[in-house]
């Protein structure tokens, strides 16, 4: 790696570190705008950076993914790492100042020494279904909300509400109908749409939403790191023999996915004969309905994912028994 670059990520700003051929760092602060990722580029370049440039950052929330993105779309090679590692490499590291200017620098380090593979950005067109599902949610958000208020409001706004309620409505079918059309105009989508459409508990609300983020080329080798990306896979902490807290979702990963599966799970759980299996199993380990509600989140995205990956419809004989 001839230069390294560390991007610490904020919601509105960029903190980032370029490690030069020489080890030397040179640090530079851009908005987390297209405008700031122009800049960006325009200064590496000022660094001749360009050639063989490995940039680095954390899984911040949701405001990586467009940097990230920009980025990878330059050619550049990106890791997007967990943020974990980042700390634990940290305290290795002895780190003891933490500001946005120093974590950029750790990031940059750490990506030296520990070489992260590539992060593979999704295409076009899964991005665009990512924005569609991301703008149904928040119309359905503002939906409820207005609903809400109109059980509470005094009668001179009623009509108001109700006109912006009929706006709502009529913007979420619009909505509605730009995520089908684009799963059905993308032959690889539409396809896999179809093998998630015979997982039971899957419906027509989630499969736009797994599709926007596992749909396409697979990006992920194994289901657990699928599970991973939504903050689905267990976390534990033991140490000897005093320490041994009880194992929980890490939620280190996209809370929109783990939102959108929350009901599925539910429908699962209840009103499928293998989410009822796999329900007794648990209940009969003495698991709390919480833990296999979240279990079975979990398990819809290994189920997912192997449907996707092999190409072959889920077959419900895999998962009674």
């Amino acid at each position: 790696m001839k230069y390294v670059l560390g991007i610490d990520v904020a919601k509105a700003k960029l903190d980032v570190a370029l490690r030069l051929p020489n080890g030397k760092i040179r640090s530079k602060v851009v908005e987390n705008t297209t405008q700031g990722f122009q800049a960006l580029s325009v200064w590496l370049a000022r660094h001749n950076a360009n050639d063989g440039l490995h940039v680095c950052m954390e899984a911040t929330g949701i405001y990586w993914e467009a940097v990230a993105e920009f980025l990878a779309d330059a050619r550049y090679t990106v890791s997007v790492v967990n943020p974990a590692q980042i700390k634990a490499f940290g305290v290795a590291s002895m780190v003891r100042t933490k500001t946005d200017k120093v974590d950029a620098r750790l990031i940059a380090e750490f990506c030296v020494a520990k070489r992260p593979k590539p992060w593979q950005a999704p295409s076009s067109v899964v991005r665009e279904l990512r924005a569609l599902v991301a703008r149904r949610d928040a119309l359905k958000v503002i939906e409820t909300q207005e609903h809400n208020r109109l059980l509470v409001a005094r009668k001179d706004v009623h009509a108001n509400i109700k006109a912006h309620l009929d706006y709502l409505a009529q913007a979420i079918t619009e909505i509605e109908t730009a995520i089908r059309r684009k799963i059905d105009e993308d032959p690889t989508l539409k396809q896999q749409g179809k093998l998630l459409d015979s997982i039971p508990g899957l419906g027509d609300k989630t499969i736009p939403i797994l599709l926007s983020y596992y749909g396409g080329q697979q990006r992920f080798n194994k289901a657990k790191e699928a599970a991973a990306f939504a903050g689905l896979d267990p976390s534990q902490h033991q140490s000897g023999s005093s320490v041994h807290r009880k194992p929980h979702m890490s939620k280190t990963g996209h809370a929109f996915l783990r939102k959108a599966l929350y009901m599925p799970a539910m429908v699962a759980t209840t009103k499928t004969a293998w989410g009822r299996a796999f329900r007794h199993r648990l209940a009969e380990a003495r698991k709390p309905p919480k833990v296999i509600i979240g279990a079975m989140m979990r398990k819809l995205i290994h189920v997912a994912f192997g449907v996707l990956k092999s190409g072959k419809p889920f077959n419900p004989e895999l998962h009674i028994t």
